[in-house]
């Protein structure tokens, strides 16, 4: 009786042990496969007044200059933009007068200041009277904080008229009219009795609300660049929100341009970039850039040559442009060999409806050999239909190459976010190596690196070229049309559901596709060590009542491995 029963205890404690052995072999946690080193003290902080809540403009710049040692300070949320609903700008010019004394540098949204967001200031009007007050709080910060730099940006009003011009026709007709200015602004032929149409049928009070944005806009910005050549901004970018070739914000960029020129005031004190979102983290770059005294070299390859000289949904200018662009604005120059670079930023941007043959797999094979020899790489894989099957990563993920070596990804659907962000979150990356003499501050910044690299795989990849597209498909079956102002008691917790889900299912199948199974080397103070990605865990939820885009941090678990043939 009591040997079967010590057999019986055992048995069980074999079955147990081979139950705990399985579980934590599928489900690791921080002991047996370490996530993010103990964070330290960082050892700078930047103060950021966000372009607005939206995570491309607030959590992608925090987790960025965590990866870099940076603390990136903003307001709390009860202080901030909702949505629709503003920013407290008082309540935010103060909290930005109490919390600048001690930190390194702060990148001011005059957006987010002035209108209380990017969404705000589609919509708002301010007066005269408000700018000046404005004006006059930026030259009082300054002065209280001569020693803390201010990188501020404003965004250009984009083609689309505002929300409060509601009319179907009379909008398509004001787009149209803008587009045909914008034509004519350039020399471009243009058809002058459909111009005067348009004119005529457009509702006088709507078009002078419309064009009264772009004056307002212009007068903004003129006492801003004062501030600029006087010193009182460290400096001034001015971005464009959704561009086209032919336009009326064109048409104001051009004249921007031009006042420039005649107060001569030049490109170290106003940059004028395409683009929005991703400002504020070209402008922590920079501000890493310049206090490290350095100037990133950066080489741009393309797939294709379509890939450079295509413009993408939203732009105004090419993608080779765009580049040039973004590499101008964070302090780095345009390398001609990819030798003589710190790295090459590599653009894919294909349209399955006009390139003849797929250059996808030779491009896979040129990537594939850059990471195995070591060079440092930024991938930006664009979609011109923001579809799976003209992006490159799904061919890499099928690889057996160590895709987790890249410096950056990005895939967003805008030109100007995705190049402007894997751009960079690379010169951020790389900058923080230099500063790096123990291996915990390496291996810390090397997670931060890998955890942005899973975000944006399963954001821009996973989300946007899949799963946004089954949310809004159930939402319509279901009968809700607006997925772009879901309701917070029903169909957004339907929508939360449905993404969470989808995501939490994505991050469980990534680690077991072939390039994310693959080893890849950590270079730090120490030596070469060679690790492995054994699993991702995900938190997602919709951040505003729209599914257009989603919080999402990633959790990975690494651990470090013998290089084959080198274990006994």
């Amino acid at each position: 009786m009591k040997k079967s029963l010590l057999t019986g205890l055992l048995c069980l404690c074999c079955l147990l042990g081979l139950m705990a052995y399985w579980h934590l072999r599928l489900h690791p946690d921080a002991a047996t496969s370490p996530a993010s080193p103990a964070a330290a003290t960082p050892a700078s902080q930047v103060v950021l007044m966000p372009l607005d809540g939206r995570p491309p403009c607030l959590q992608l710049v925090r987790d960025s200059g965590a990866m870099a040692d940076i603390d990136v300070v903003t307001p709390p949320g009860e202080l901030r933009d909702y949505y629709s609903q503003p920013g407290d700008t008082t309540a935010l010019r103060q909290w930005l007068q109490d919390n600048l004394a001690g930190r390194q540098a702060a990148i001011l949204s005059i957006d987010q200041l002035l209108y209380g967001g990017l969404l705000a200031a589609r919509e708002k009007e301010a007066t005269p009277a408000q700018i000046d007050a404005l004006i006059a709080f930026l030259r009082t910060l300054h002065a209280a904080h001569p020693d803390v730099p201010l990188y501020a940006f404003s965004i250009l009003p984009r083609l689309t008229p505002q929300d409060t011009i509601d009319g179907y026709q009379e909008r398509r007709d004001l787009i149209a009219y803008s587009r045909l200015q914008g034509r004519a602004a350039a020399g471009e032929p243009v058809d002058q009795d459909e111009l005067q149409r348009l004119h005529d049928a457009i509702p006088q009070g709507s078009l002078q609300r419309y064009l009264a944005h772009f004056e307002e806009n212009k007068l903004l910005n003129e006492k801003l660049s004062q501030l600029a050549k006087e010193g009182t901004l460290h400096l001034l970018v001015l971005g464009q929100d959704d561009g086209e070739r032919y336009s009326i914000p064109n048409i104001e960029k051009e004249a921007l341009r031009q006042y420039l020129r005649d107060n001569a005031i030049t490109e170290q004190q106003v940059f004028l970039t395409h683009g929005a979102d991703e400002i504020a983290l070209s402008l922590l770059a920079r501000w890493q850039n310049e206090v490290l005294g350095r100037t990133p070299r950066i080489y741009t390859d393309c797939d294709q040559p379509a890939s450079g000289t295509r413009v993408m949904p939203y732009m105004a200018v090419s993608n080779e442009e765009t580049a040039r662009e973004k590499i101008a604005l964070l302090g780095g120059e345009t390398a001609a060999e990819p030798h003589a670079a710190d790295f090459t930023l590599f653009l894919t941007a294909r349209n399955n409806e006009k390139d003849a043959t797929d250059t996808r797999p030779a491009a896979v094979q040129v990537i594939g050999k850059a990471l195995r020899s070591g060079r440092q790489l930024a991938l930006v894989d664009l979609s011109k239909h923001f579809a799976a099957e003209e992006t490159i990563l799904p061919l890499l993920l099928q690889q057996k190459l160590p895709l987790l070596q890249l410096c950056s990804y990005a895939g967003w659907n805008t030109a100007s976010n995705a190049i402007g962000t894997a751009t960079a979150q690379a010169s951020l990356y790389l900058g923080a190596r230099t500063l790096q003499s123990d291996d915990e501050t390496a291996y810390r910044t090397e997670y931060q690196r890998i955890r942005l690299l899973a975000n944006r795989m399963l954001e821009d990849y996973c989300y946007l070229k899949d799963g946004i597209s089954m949310v809004n498909d159930s939402l319509k079956k279901a009968g809700y049309t607006n997925t772009a102002d879901l309701n917070l008691e029903q169909n957004y917790r339907w929508a939360n559901a449905m993404l969470q889900r989808d995501m939490q299912e994505e991050s469980r199948r990534l680690p077991y596709l072939p390039a994310l199974q693959t080893p890849f080397t950590l270079s730090l103070p120490s030596g070469m060590n060679t690790y492995r990605l054994k699993q991702l865990k995900c938190e997602t939820s919709y951040p505003w009542p729209r599914t257009f885009e989603i919080y999402l941090e990633t959790t990975p678990y690494i651990e470090q491995i013998q290089p084959e043939g080198n274990a006994d």
